[in-house]
């Protein structure tokens, strides 16, 4: 029976992954244009994008995830009674039946990028303006002192909390089960319902520890690369 269910808590664990991988992979380039949105001189833009950064902030993702899953087919449904009819509102009409993985997906990039998009404000505000102008004088041009200079700097700063994020992330994939995504919670649930029992929810533990024990480990060794640079 262990064998067993360990051999379906890793098949979890397998979604549990990639959700967290595809995840990190667009969340953290999108974070960092957010911020430079935040940073935006042009006033629209930093109203819109800080405006935007405030409410993803300041509501629960479990709230974000059934707003993304069951808003566009009920929107999709709506469209169809009204006979309106078109490819968009056919997708839409079709979403919460197709796209679970999507909709979770989609929800934690969004929710994550703009956590991550403070983490980068934070960091590249925190360089002294100094360093722009030492930069000038040399001749660089503005995006090469940022990427040249700058930016190593600014990811030195960053590491310790988005480490901290990222560790949430993988926590935080269990809340796609309440849009029905197959994850490893809701793998060691199945065993209460089916065989009446509860260790293997408990087990699921085990593969957090692990997953955030390995990831304390990288952080730290990626700290320790740039401790050349002064904080």
């Amino acid at each position: 029976m262990f064998w067993t269910v360990t051999e379906s808590l890793l098949k979890g664990f397998g979604s549990t992954l990639e959700l967290f991988a595809l995840t990190l992979i667009f969340a953290l380039p999108l974070g960092l244009i957010i911020s430079f949105g935040s940073m935006s001189k042009i006033k629209p833009i930093n109203w819109f994008v800080r405006t935007f950064v405030w409410i993803i902030r300041g509501t629960p993702l479990m709230l974000q995830l059934i707003i993304i899953f069951y808003v566009p087919g009920f929107v999709g449904m709506w469209a169809r009674e009204q006979q309106t009819s078109n490819f968009i509102i056919e997708w839409l009409a079709t979403w919460k039946v197709i796209d679970r993985f999507a909709a979770a997906l989609i929800s934690f990039v969004i929710n994550y990028a703009c956590y991550f998009s403070e983490i980068y404000r934070g960091g590249i505000e925190s360089i002294s303006k100094g360093q722009y102008e030492a930069c000038h004088v040399l001749g660089m041009s503005k995006s090469q002192a940022f990427f040249h200079v700058v930016l190593l700097q600014v990811v030195k700063r960053i590491i310790p909390p988005m480490s901290n994020e990222i560790i949430t992330l993988v926590k935080d994939t269990s809340l796609a089960r309440i849009i029905s995504v197959y994850e490893i919670i809701w793998s060691g649930e199945s065993f209460i319902k089916s065989d009446g029992l509860l260790w293997p929810l408990f087990y699921t533990g085990v593969f957090f520890l692990i997953a955030c024990g390995l990831l304390t480990i990288i952080f730290n060794r990626i700290e320790k690369k740039l401790s050349y640079f002064s904080v």
